[in-house]
C-alpha cells in the first residue's frame, strides 16, 4: 500500500539527525563487508533505486556528496517550480492525496518532500560523503571516499548528467566587464548588476529566466533557439498529464535521436501557465536569433528567429493533435480545445530584425547562459564505461560493466528518462535487473 501525501509543504522540517547518524555507521560497518549494492546520488532517481533495493531486501548504502537534493538546493533561481504536477512530482512507495494534484511545487517543498522520504521509509542515506574514486577490487567494485572505502558487487550511478553547465567555447572571448552566469547560478534579476540582461536560449530554464526578469522589471534581450513548445493546460488537463497518459513520454531514445546525432532540447513549458516566445516578446522581452558572439563592441545575432517561432508552434501544435487522437481513441469525456493566450497573443518583434546590438547603447551588463549541461563523471575509473566526452556508455541506463547502472540520466531510454515522473519506472526495472545477477 503506498504512502498517502496529504501536502508536500507540511513536509518542511529537517531530517532528524538519527537518519545521518544511522546511514554514516553503516559505511563504517563495512570495511571487510561486500554490499549488494551502492548508490551515488542522494536525489530522486537515487532515493528510487534506494526504495527498490530496500523492496528486494538487498543490503545497500546511498552516498551523497553534500546534502540531501543538492543539486535542486544550489542550482535552481527563488521562484523556481517544478515542472511536473503534484501528482507526478512523487516518489516510489508514495501517492498524492492533496487539495492540489495539478499544481507545482517549489524546489525548496521538493527537497524537503525528498528528506522526509528517506525518514519514512528509513533509506540508508549518508550525507558529506563524496565518492572520489570508483574501481574494480577482485571482482566488485570499491567506491573510496574521504571517510574510507565501500565494496559491493553492484553500484548504481544516480549523479544525473545535467549538473556542468555548457557554454560555447568563445564565451571566454567576451570583455570582462560583461557578467556571465549560468542558468544555474541565477538566483534572481535584483541578484544582477543594473542594467540589460542577454538570456542565451529559449528552452526551459531560458524562457523561464527570461519571463522571471521581465516581470522584475529588468529590460530583457532573449537570444532564441531552435525549440518546442507545449501548453501548460489543455481540454481540461495538464499538457504534462495527457502526454503521459498518451504515451508520448514513453517514446524510445532511438526513436528521439536526430539526424545529426544528438538528441532534441526539451520543449520550453512554463511550471504554472504557458510560456511562448510570443508571449514573451508581449511583455517587453526583445527577441533575437542565435547568438553567434560580438564584432566590434557588438553583439552578433543570427537571421532564424521566424524559424524558432514557427517550429514552437508547430511541436505545440502536434502536441495537441496527438493528445486529440488519444482522446478520440479512447472515448473519453473532455472539454473541448480552446485558444491558449500565451499563443494567440501578437507577438512583438523588432522591425527590422536586430542581428547587431551595441553593448553599450543597449546597456547589456550581464549575459545567462542557457545553452545545455552536461554530466561529471570524472571520478569513475572503469576502463570502457564512459565514451570519449567522459559521458556513460549504456543501454537504457545499463552499463557497459556488469553491475554498473546508471539512473537519472537525460532521454536515458524514453522522452520521460530524468525527469522526477519517470523514477519510479526506471529504478523498479534497474533494481529487478541488478537483483537477478
Amino acid at each position: 500500500m503506498p504512502r498517502r501525501i496529504a501536502r508536500v509543504s507540511a513536509l518542511l522540517r529537517p531530517l532528524p539527525a538519527q537518519y545521518y547518524v544511522r546511514s554514516a555507521s553503516l559505511l563504517g560497518n563495512t570495511v571487510g563487508e561486500i554490499l549488494d549494492a551502492v548508490v551515488i546520488g542522494a536525489g530522486s532517481a537515487g532515493l528510487g533505486a534506494s526504495y527498490f533495493l530496500k523492496q528486494q531486501g538487498l543490503e545497500h548504502c546511498v552516498l551523497e556528496r553534500s546534502r540531501v537534493g543538492e543539486t535542486w538546493r544550489t542550482q535552481r533561481w527563488d521562484s523556481f517550480l517544478l515542472n511536473s504536477p503534484n501528482i507526478r512530482s512523487i516518489l516510489p512507495g508514495d501517492a498524492y492525496d492533496g487539495p492540489d494534484p495539478w499544481g507545482a511545487i517549489t524546489h525548496h517543498e521538493f527537497v524537503a518532500y525528498l528528506e522526509s522520504y528517506i525518514e519514512r521509509h528509513r533509506l540508508p542515506v549518508r550525507t558529506g560523503s563524496p565518492v572520489q574514486k570508483l574501481t574494480r577490487d577482485n571482482g566488485h567494485y570499491r567506491v573510496t571516499t574521504p571517510d574510507g572505502a565501500v565494496r559491493a558487487r553492484n553500484v548504481v550511478i544516480a549523479t544525473g548528467n545535467l549538473n556542468c553547465p555548457v557554454r560555447p567555447p568563445w564565451s571566454a572571448d567576451l570583455p570582462p566587464s560583461l557578467r556571465q552566469i549560468d542558468s544555474s547560478a541565477y538566483r534572481s534579476a535584483a541578484a544582477l548588476d543594473d542594467g540589460a540582461v542577454l538570456v542565451v536560449g529559449s528552452g526551459q530554464s531560458g524562457g523561464q529566466i527570461a519571463e522571471d526578469l521581465v516581470l522584475a522589471g529588468r529590460s530583457v534581450f532573449l537570444a532564441t533557439c531552435r525549440n518546442g513548445r507545449w501548453v501548460r493546460h489543455y481540454r481540461g488537463g495538464s499538457m504534462l498529464n495527457w502526454l503521459t497518459l498518451s504515451g508520448h513520454l514513453d517514446l524510445p531514445r532511438r526513436q528521439l535521436i536526430l539526424p545529426s546525432g544528438k538528441l532534441p532540447p526539451r520543449p520550453l513549458l512554463g511550471a504554472a501557465h504557458t510560456i511562448s516566445l510570443q508571449s514573451l516578446s508581449a511583455q517587453g522581452v526583445v527577441l533575437l536569433g542565435r547568438f553567434l558572439g560580438m564584432d566590434n563592441g557588438s553583439f552578433v545575432f543570427g537571421d532564424e528567429l521566424d524559424d524558432h517561432i514557427r517550429f514552437a508552434d508547430e511541436v505545440s501544435a502536434n502536441a495537441k493533435r496527438l493528445v486529440d487522437q488519444y482522446i478520440e481513441h479512447t472515448g473519453l469525456h473532455a472539454p473541448p480545445a480552446e485558444d491558449d493566450p500565451a499563443e494567440t497573443v501578437e507577438p512583438r518583434l523588432p522591425s527590422p530584425p536586430l542581428r547587431s546590438i551595441d553593448m553599450a547603447a543597449s546597456r547589456i551588463s550581464s549575459v545567462i547562459w542557457s545553452t545545455g549541461f552536461t554530466g561529471d563523471f570524472g571520478w569513475v575509473g572503469l576502463p570502457g564505461a564512459l565514451d570519449a566526452a567522459g559521458q556513460p556508455l549504456h543501454e537504457d541506463g545499463i552499463g557497459v560493466d556488469p553491475g554498473i547502472y546508471f539512473a537519472g540520466l537525460d532521454f536515458a531510454s524514453t522522452r520521460k528518462s530524468g525527469t522526477v515522473p519517470g523514477v519510479a519506472e526506471e529504478a523498479a526495472r534497474l533494481v529487478d535487473h541488478l537483483a537477478k545477477r
